[in-house]
This record gives C-alpha cells, structure tokens and sequence, in this order.
C-alpha cells in the first residue's frame, strides 16, 4: 500500500511542476531517488508518464490522464451541449475556439476548435490555464464570490509574459468591467502574440460549468474587434445556456 501512495504522489507532483526532474521530484516528496526512479518507470510502464521529448531527463504526464479526467469533467454533457454552437461560433470569426472546465484555481482545456489559418493559437489539450492569465480564467475568476477572488489574488501570481497583469487593485479593476460586459480579454497575457476573448458558461443553479474562448493572433484579433467578438460570444453563450440542465 505504502508503495502505491508514493506512486501517486509521485504522479500528482509530476502533473503539477511538469516538465520535471528525478532530483526536483526527490527533494519536494522527501523521498529517495531510488524509490521516485522506480516510480517513474512504474507509471511510464503503465502509460501515465513519459519522458519530455524538449526537456532532457524530466517526465511529463501522458494524455491517459487528461482522457480520463475529460471524461469525468465533461460527463454532465457540457462538451456535447456546448459543441454544436461552438462550431459556429468558430467558423463565424475564423479563429481558434477553446473549452475549459474549472479544476480548483486553474481551468483545465477540454476541446479545442482549429483555426483554418496557418498562423493561429494552439493550445494542447489538457492545458492547464492560470485564472489571472488566461481569458477564459479570467472570465471564470469574475463569476467567483468576492471572498474566493480575494483568496486567490492573496497567492503568488505569476508572469507569463510581460503582458501578464499581476497586481491585485489592477486585477479587480478587470474582474469589475468583465462583470459589466459579460466577457474578458487578453492581449499577449498568457502568450506571446496571443489575443482572446471569453465568456464563462453558468448551469440553470448558476453555477459556472465551463468557459470558452476566440483566441488568435494579436496581429489579426485586434482591440477593435473584441467588443464584436463579445457579442458573439456572449450570444453563444446564451444558446448553449438555453440547453445547460
């Protein structure tokens, strides 16, 4: 049993710091580099991890894990009800449309609609998106209580670019005009060269199920056009509402 614990501690402390080392695993669990090497094989061997193909000697979570944990996110049928108008809504603007679900204080993408253009935003499913960053986790973070948004602008929030906003009086500055317009935007916050808009989803209980986003190029998704690509979004939004148990 106790080797069993260790593997997935093992397995959560690679799904959270990854790319990671056997060192770096070792050092935070506090567990021998023996025991971590045989943990790593074990689950490799088992298809959970594999070595990173860009980082030498650090492991990756494989996608087994994000298939299992899209199915149980998206088992209530958010995917399936949201699916239909998300199509549209993508061949409508010509970008890149994205769905996430809430998982604790990030967002976790579950479906991703291409862009037909060769420069376009990519983001690999099971990407984990940070809420002050990200504009789906940001539209997610303005549906939160206040209480829950003060805890989490009390953590550590990290800058991705230097776009990234990471001030907590300019942070609910943007919570309030999200509320006010119904969407959220990023300009090169979470990546370079990357522009989005985003709206979250709410259940007929209110509670936010998911959020979704027009992501794209910031040379060709411009300021000028985010209030159109709001509206559109917001307009999604209330169909598949319509349809949300």
């Amino acid at each position: 049993m106790n080797s069993v614990l260790t593997a997935l501690r093992v397995f959560e402390e690679v799904a959270t710091t990854q790319p990671v080392g056997l060192s770096d695993v070792s050092k935070r669990l506090d567990v021998p580099k023996s025991t971590v090497q045989r943990c790593l094989k074990t689950l490799a061997e088992a298809g959970w991890l594999r070595p990173s193909t860009t980082n030498a000697g650090q492991w990756v979570i494989t996608g087994r894990a994000f298939s299992l944990g899209s199915a149980m996110s998206s088992g209530d049928d958010l995917r399936e009800v949201a699916l239909s108008e998300l199509n549209r809504l993508q061949t409508e603007t010509g970008e890149t449309v994205h769905l996430a679900v809430p998982d604790g204080n990030e967002l976790v993408l579950i479906e991703r609609l291409d862009s037909a253009h060769q420069l376009r935003a990519f983001l690999a499913l099971g990407t984990r998106l940070p809420l002050h960053a990200a504009s789906t986790g940001k539209a997610y973070l303005a549906s939160l209580p206040d209480e829950r948004i003060e805890n989490f602008l009390a953590t550590e929030l990290p800058s991705l670019t230097e776009h990234t906003v990471t001030d907590p009086a300019a942070l609910r500055e943007e919570i309030a005009e999200i509320r006010a317009r119904g969407y959220a935007v990023t300009e090169q916050g979470l990546h370079d060269g990357i522009a989005a808009v985003a709206v979250a989803l709410r259940g007929r209980g209110g509670t936010v199920r998911g959020c979704f986003s027009i992501s794209g190029p910031a040379s060709r998704l411009t300021p000028d056009l985010f209030a159109d690509y709001g509206a559109k979004a917001l307009a999604a939004r209330d169909a598949i509402e319509r349809r949300l148990p």
